[in-house]
């Protein structure tokens, strides 16, 4: 029930998320006066870290779905392991993004 609810709340909040970045940066394409909110809202750490971690679970949560679906039975496993792997995989990709900006 989790996983499932989960799924469903990452990946409205992705939609939301993506949505601020491409708006925020049609903003700032302008050639008049660049808004401050929106080079404010762009540039948040924060954000990206959010997408990095959602689209992570969502993913692999999604895969663990699709794993489900063709009768792998052994669902508690299957959770831990995809929590494991959705942690590893987020973490190496916050690490890269903290030393890359």
């Amino acid at each position: 029930m989790f996983i499932w609810l989960f799924h469903r709340i990452s990946g409205v909040s992705l939609i939301i998320l993506v949505g601020i970045k491409i708006l925020t940066s049609f903003f700032l394409l302008t050639k008049d006066k660049r808004p401050d909110w929106a080079l404010s809202l762009h540039r948040q750490p924060i954000l990206d870290v959010m997408i990095l971690v959602l689209f992570t679970f969502h993913s692999i949560y999604g895969l663990r779905t699709i794993i489900i679906d063709f009768g792998y039975r052994k669902e508690k496993s299957l959770f831990l392991w995809s929590n494991v792997v959705a942690a590893l995989i987020s973490g190496a990709l916050i690490y890269t993004y903290l030393v890359l900006s």
